[in-house]
């Protein structure tokens, strides 16, 4: 092929004759009549980044990181800060894993179906349910496949998902994307102190709902006590129960299986990837009744015909690639590589260092919450229940002047309310909490 036969990108290569006739198929004049980006994003100057050395290029990064702010974070909702060991980084960092990232060809990766396999068994086990994918991107697009997942076996029509008020924007967001594509209804339920209220939640069921949506630990780190009782509910009104944690605080708290759960979803990311902000694994996990309606991949373990463990890929629906449009999910991707971290991280903690992992997020935000409340003009925590991770505290000062004034010494907490701070706490940040304490004794009176 010579120079004049390319256009464009050397890895898709069209010829002018080419570029105009597809244009012309779709109606448009240019490649720019393609993309309809709006004024006030569109990017019409240039980035005026010249060539450099690879030490020039890594001063000029480390001198642009520099001007980060260097705080102590104790945030949490949703995005957590757990240690991560090197072990995780040098495993994954393996060619063999990073080369075979998408199993096309499942038989001759036998090693990264192994981990599938692995990781998809560890989820089983922590949920108490038969069947668990390795494909959600996060937890809110989890949540979302549940949601249309309960569309289609549910033995009577429904278009209503009952989901908690305490529940976070993002997610519900997505839930509500996934919601107007299947005709779907999402309505929140009220709390009772940072917890479901049974009574208002019993008088908002009908025949008409398809899915009840609970967490535990909630978004404000609040450990759900009424988990069976919401599973009933379900269970007599023909709805799918779902219930929302992650792999950490279920090695603790009660078996989803145990509470009626049909699905289990949330964030299996807290394992493997420590705080990564938007970067997640999102774990999805329910019945053998429902396994050909599960969305993404499914790895499977069998024989080959010399008697030898093999694994292959069980159940992945051709649509979602190909016929979107007949798809009972558009998720492709199978989130392999970070299912392979949070399978590592698993297995160095093992039974025990989960479990005590565990203990110490409910002993940590005790503890601090506790010292919290001894400063004059802060109440900690402000729900009367035992929590996970994090808790919120009441201020007598705005909850932003305060924030504000804790980021000036160097802590980093949510402003979640006008008087409320959400305050988080693990194993990375607990070394900080007499720190953090002393400059709330000094911002927050």
């Amino acid at each position: 092929m010579t120079d004049n036969d390319t256009h464009g990108s050397p890895y898709a290569p069209h010829t002018e004759a080419e570029t105009a006739a597809m244009l012309d198929a779709i109606g448009v004049d240019s490649e720019e009549a393609l993309f309809d980006i709006p004024s006030p994003v569109r990017f019409d100057d240039t980035f005026d980044i010249g060539p450099g050395s690879e030490r020039e290029v890594r001063r000029d990064i480390e001198r642009t990181l520099s001007r980060n702010d260097d705080l102590t974070e104790l945030l949490g909702r949703g995005h957590y800060d757990h240690y991560v060991p090197s072990l995780v980084d040098h495993l994954s960092d393996r060619s063999e894993f990073l080369t075979s990232y998408t199993q096309y060809q499942p038989e001759v990766a036998q090693g990264f179906l192994q981990v599938l396999f692995e990781y998809q068994s560890m989820l089983v086990e922590v949920t108490g349910l038969d069947v668990a994918n390795c494909s959600m991107y996060d937890a809110a697009t989890a949540l979302g496949e549940a949601a249309t997942l309960a569309q289609r076996v549910r033995s009577i029509s429904g278009d209503r998902v009952l989901v908690p008020a305490h529940l976070a924007t993002g997610r519900r967001a997505v839930l509500e994307n996934y919601a107007d594509g299947v005709d779907v209804t999402v309505e929140a339920y009220p709390m009772d102190d940072g917890a479901v209220d049974t009574d208002a939640l019993e008088g908002t069921m009908a025949e008409d709902v398809a899915m009840v949506y609970a967490e535990t630990p909630t978004v404000r780190g609040v450990i759900e006590e009424s988990l069976s009782v919401v599973g009933d509910f379900a269970d007599a009104h023909d709805a799918l129960f779902c219930l929302g944690s992650d792999p950490v605080a279920l090695a603790l708290l009660e078996e989803p299986a145990s509470v009626g759960a049909d699905v289990v979803i949330g964030d299996a990311s807290t394992l493997g990837l420590g705080r990564s902000y938007g970067m997640g694994l999102g774990m999805f996990a329910t019945h053998e009744d429902y396994l050909r309606q599960v969305p993404g991949r499914l790895v499977g373990a069998g024989e080959d015909d010399g008697g030898r463990r093999a694994y292959t890929l069980t159940l992945q629906t051709r649509e979602q690639h190909i016929r979107k449009e007949r798809a009972t999910s558009n998720i492709c991707t199978n989130q392999a590589w970070v299912a392979l971290r949070t399978a590592i991280h698993a297995a160095w903690l093992g039974p025990d260092g989960l479990v005590d992992l565990a203990e110490d997020c409910v002993r940590y935000p005790q503890d601090l919450a506790a010292r919290l409340d001894e400063i004059e003009g802060v109440q900690a925590p402000v729900h009367d229940r035992h929590h996970f991770r994090e808790f919120l505290a009441r201020t007598d000062q705005p909850a932003t002047a305060v924030a504000s004034d804790l980021r000036d010494e160097g802590y980093a907490v949510h402003d979640v309310g006008e008087h409320l701070l959400q305050v988080c706490v693990t194993e990375r940040t607990e070394a900080a909490v007499d720190g953090f304490v002393a400059a709330m004794a000094e911002v927050a009176p």
